[in-house]
């Protein structure tokens, strides 16, 4: 599956071992053993040969004039080395929308002007939450993740990406809005006489204090016991938030929590869930206990294991048993959403008595919400699926 996928993920891995060597010079031994794993999971796809594949890639990046042979594999990135400005660290808002006119990939990277440059540079090893705006809809504060580095697009080179450090990315369990009963809940965005500062609130990168970002990540987090429905579920969701959460006080890190997988989890669940209706996506059951706790469950399509990101786009609704066969390989998706059997199924019949008679699975109508084609090609090659 080498192309454009394979071409912009191997000229950002160059560019994100020479940002983290400090050298301009690296070998093709150093892309295979520090960065050929995270491409293939980038791309979602190993293909026959991927140490060939990437081998082809640098090969096309020099005839491109991206990077000069050196010696028999060894070579060095010819663009001017990015010196980020000198910035004191600390968390950020990164704004962002689902229809970005940049191509942002959250869960891999944000594309950023150079009038950013020195706001993005702050951010570099610390949280960030992304922020949706509110011209673009009603998301809010809806997801964190940690950035790793800054380096040049290779796609642009006006532009710049802030690469998010692998399985720190999270959608929150429920969105926050800018604003919480007419107060913002960042307060850094308060003007004169306590007022919201639109000027500050547009911006694409700003600085977040830990007490705001605190703030945020309590409003979203969700907790087990919120799986259960709450008797006054009808009521708006500002006064369930105000009921279920306290004004954050302590001087603990909220952050410390956002890599506990209990914790991620959770909000993964909660996410995926809701957006296919706590129904199967395969099979259309939607079976609830006497305690309102939904039999379905959230699969990540690609793994936790092999790098996959909560994010919804790698998840889907499936009911227990359903998820058991996902998760062995022995049934999967195509890309349109075609339900496909494997033939070591022992029992195609009584399978098949399971699932939409038409052998398709009920995708979310929002496409930006639907399993994305890398994952599904990842778990198709994984599990070296036959149909």
């Amino acid at each position: 599956m080498a192309g454009s996928d394979w071409s912009n993920a191997v000229e950002i891995a160059v560019r994100r071992l020479v940002a983290r060597s400090g050298s301009a010079d690296f070998t093709r031994q150093q892309m295979i053993e520090e960065e050929l794993g995270r491409i293939v999971r980038q791309v979602g796809s190993r293909g026959a040969t991927p140490e060939m594949t990437l081998s082809r890639e640098l090969q096309q990046l020099r005839d491109r004039g991206g990077i000069e042979f050196l010696t028999p594999g060894h070579y060095r990135l010819r663009e001017v080395a990015l010196k980020l400005p000198q910035a004191d660290r600390g968390k950020c808002v990164f704004v962002v929308g689902s229809h970005s006119i940049y191509g942002d990939v959250p869960e891999r990277f944000y594309r950023f002007g150079p009038q950013w440059l020195r706001a993005a540079a702050r951010s570099v090893g610390q949280w960030i939450v992304y922020q949706e705006p509110r011209r673009a809809g009603p998301r809010g504060y809806h997801a964190v993740a940690r950035v790793e580095q800054v380096v040049r697009d290779p796609d642009d080179a006006d532009m710049f990406l802030a690469l998010i450090e692998p399985g720190t990315y999270l959608e929150l369990g429920r969105d926050v809005a800018v604003q919480l009963e007419g107060q913002a809940v960042k307060r850094g965005l308060l003007g004169a006489y306590g007022r919201l500062n639109n000027d500050r609130a547009i911006q694409s990168i700003r600085p977040i204090s830990d007490d705001d970002f605190n703030r945020i990540v309590e409003l979203g987090l969700i907790e087990d016991d919120e799986f259960l429905p709450r008797e006054d579920a009808d009521k708006p969701l500002l006064d369930r938030v105000h009921e279920q959460h306290e004004p954050w006080l302590g001087p603990i890190d909220r952050a410390t929590m956002l890599v506990n997988r209990v914790v991620r989890n959770r909000q993964f669940r909660k996410r995926v869930l809701d957006v296919y209706d706590r129904r199967c996506a395969l099979t259309g059951m939607q079976l609830i206990n006497g305690g309102g706790r939904a039999e379905a469950q959230a699969a990540h399509i690609m793994s936790v294991e092999a790098g996959g990101p909560d994010t919804v786009a790698n998840g889907i609704a499936l009911s227990g048993t359903v998820h058991w066969m996902f998760d062995r390989g022995l049934i999967s998706l195509s890309d349109s959403g075609e339900i496909l059997l494997s033939n070591k199924i022992n029992d195609i019949d009584g399978v098949t008595k399971l699932l939409h008679p038409d052998r398709r699975a009920r995708l979310p109508a929002n496409e930006n919400l639907r399993p994305h084609v890398r994952f599904l090609t990842w778990h198709r090659e994984y599990h070296r699926f036959v149909a």
